[in-house]
């Protein structure tokens, strides 16, 4: 089965660079959201194995890690993993205290570790939890 991405405020270019890393390593499919309410929308709409949330969402210049403590706490959507993508400890660690799993950072997007970070929730395999029927 094809896996999901859910990719949440990045800029552009950066969209187009993470899109296209993660197709050619994963076969996955990256679908893009510019802010909360967009990001809700589409995982309310279809399941997604992986939620990417950029450090400062491009549209309105909210915090990732704000927006990640909100999906964690939303009893419905709080399940499927999210990383943050950001070049900056001290936000990956904040994510990671608010729910998320670790990320990664732009400069190291084609980096081994990255790919590692990513496999489990990208490789081929059976379904994650998010997408078991409720």
């Amino acid at each position: 089965m094809l896996k999901r991405v859910l990719n949440v405020g990045s800029c552009t270019p950066d969209h187009r660079a993470i899109s296209a890393m993660i197709a050619a390593r994963f076969s996955a499919e990256v679908s893009r959201a510019h802010d909360w309410d967009d990001a809700v929308e589409h995982l309310r709409a279809m399941p997604f194995d992986l939620v990417l949330v950029n450090r400062m969402l491009d549209s309105d210049r909210s915090d990732g890690v704000r927006f990640i403590e909100r999906l964690k706490q939303d009893p419905d959507l709080g399940a499927v993993p999210v990383m943050l993508v950001t070049n900056f400890p001290e936000h990956q660690r904040r994510a990671m205290q608010a729910g998320a799993v670790e990320g990664f950072g732009k400069q190291s997007l084609t980096a081994p570790e990255t790919l590692a970070k990513l496999a489990p929730y990208l490789s081929p395999g059976p379904a994650t939890a998010s997408q078991d029927p409720v």
